[in-house]
């Protein structure tokens, strides 16, 4: 899952960040049709943009003597905030040029196809499960999500990643939590 390189002075953190909140993110190839069985799997990702939400990931990299990276993020107030290694920052990117990224990410995507797998509860909410692939000319991932079946909502996001070459495999897990959500204190 990469990112298009035009954000080429994002933080780390903020890089981090845009990976993991855009479940389906591609790199740009050729446009292709979107599955119809993906429309619950982006109807829930899209529904997130609207509302205040606290994001935990962990980060786990294939390659030789990378630790596990766990990274925060919070969507409120049209902003982006991101917390790695225990700072808080404001990402340059504004939700809304996120939200117009992925939707480009979707059209220019080379494959994407989506299944429904099972209900599952997650923290005790009924879940639909749903398991997603995309793929591109550099990039292949497959993603399984929880999406609340109360509130459309993801709550819960396994991502692998398989960038090829000296980027390696990845695997991301990820955690959304919507209670009480505000930015983080003395973060502009």
């Amino acid at each position: 899952m990469k990112m298009r390189k035009t954000h080429g002075n994002l933080s780390r953190a903020s890089a981090i960040a845009l990976l993991i909140l855009t479940p389906l993110a591609v790199r740009p190839a050729r446009a292709a049709a979107v599955d119809p069985a993906c429309k619950p799997v982006l109807d829930s990702i899209a529904k997130q943009y609207s509302m205040p939400v606290h994001i935990y990931m962990t980060q786990v990299a294939e390659l030789r003597g990378v630790k596990p990276r766990s990274s925060e993020a919070i969507y409120a107030g049209g902003a982006i905030y991101v917390q790695v290694r225990g700072k808080w920052t404001r990402s340059p990117m504004s939700l809304e040029r996120m939200r117009q990224q992925r939707e480009e990410n979707i059209r220019n995507a080379k494959s994407m196809s989506c299944r429904y797998l099972r209900d599952e509860a997650v923290g005790g909410e009924a879940a639909a499960v749903y398991s997603s692939q995309s793929e591109t000319e550099d990039t292949k991932s497959s993603a399984t999500l929880w999406v609340s079946k109360r509130t459309g909502l993801p709550l819960k996001n396994e991502i692998d990643i398989d960038s090829g070459g000296g980027l390696g495999k990845q695997h991301d897990s990820v955690r959304y939590d919507y209670s009480n959500v505000r930015p983080p204190a003395g973060v502009r």
